[in-house]
């Protein structure tokens, strides 16, 4: 009914940067491999980002050399900041895919990278001269992509204005970021259906943000409007540390999987995993 194949990526990075007090290194590594037997297409799984900045995510490194791929087709994303960090992601042999948050916000893009958005701008060029020359492949987060807190200024000729700067530095995957849960299903809707005809050789995602009540509408609406990649974290877990102070979880994968299964394009996944991680799921998120 909806041609290319769902892709679900699970991040359960985002699920845990903003948790305290530290998860074990173990118990991440432990939960990482579990997750990498589900079938999801990628799995975001830590940040090579300061200690400081987000200490939940100082052992990521770590984490990455103990991951089990050998019997995944699952790929590995590293969140990075700043061209350090993409430097040592793009040295790590576990990671596929590099991501950056680029803001449309200035207020956020400060707060989250230190940076004003022309010098994010330069760094975003210097990490794709790195995936490059490494074999990676950015995908790039266009966060605030539906609006922000501040009042900054936003509007769809602003999102489809930096994917068009995207577009000429050949960046191919981003994936749009309700990083405060603001979006509706119709502004959703009308984005990606814009984007989508507009800019046919890049791979759009849904990275969204929701109140439970309304994150199916949300998939639902992006789905209906061509988007074929949904970022999720199981059990709805997770917000932007850097956003606000109060957080708005992501999407629950679980949601994203039922309502593709509703609308005739079940993922391909395995049950069986997916239940063992979603137990998983409730002490390694539950007690921190």
């Amino acid at each position: 009914m909806f041609g290319a194949e769902m892709k679900i990526i699970e991040c359960p990075r985002d699920a845990m940067q903003g948790m305290e007090p530290f998860i074990p290194t173990e118990d991440k590594v432990r939960y990482l491999n579990q997750l990498l037997q589900v079938g999801f297409d990628t799995l975001d799984a830590g940040s090579f980002v300061s200690p400081k900045a987000i200490p939940q995510m100082r052992d990521t490194a770590e984490v990455f050399d103990q991951l089990d791929l050998s019997t995944t087709q699952t790929k590995i994303l590293a969140i990075v900041a700043n061209t350090r960090g993409a430097e040592e992601a793009c040295r790590h042999p576990a990671v596929t895919y590099v991501g950056f948050p680029l803001s449309l916000s200035e207020t956020f893009q400060q707060r989250n990278t230190n940076k004003s958005i022309p010098q994010a701008l330069d760094t975003l060029n210097e990490i794709q001269d790195l995936c490059v020359q490494s074999g990676r492949t950015l995908v790039t987060y266009l966060s605030m992509g539906f609006g922000n807190p501040y009042g900054d200024p936003y509007d769809a000729d602003i999102v489809s204005r930096f994917t068009d700067i995207l577009n000429i530095l050949q960046v191919r995957i981003i994936s749009l970021a309700d990083t405060i849960g603001v979006a509706t299903p119709d502004q959703i809707s009308m984005l990606f259906s814009r984007l989508a005809g507009d800019f046919p050789g890049i791979e759009f995602g849904a990275h969204l943000h929701s109140q439970p009540a309304s994150a199916r509408e949300k998939v639902e609406a992006a789905v209906r409007a061509g988007c074929r990649r949904f970022d999720g974290a199981l059990l709805g877990f997770g917000g932007c540390p850097m956003a606000k102070d109060e957080l708005v979880g992501n999407v629950a994968t679980e949601v994203i999987i039922q309502c593709l299964t509703d609308l005739g394009a079940p993922p391909k996944l395995n049950a069986t995993a997916l239940a063992r991680s979603l137990e998983m799921a409730k002490p390694v998120f539950g007690r921190h």
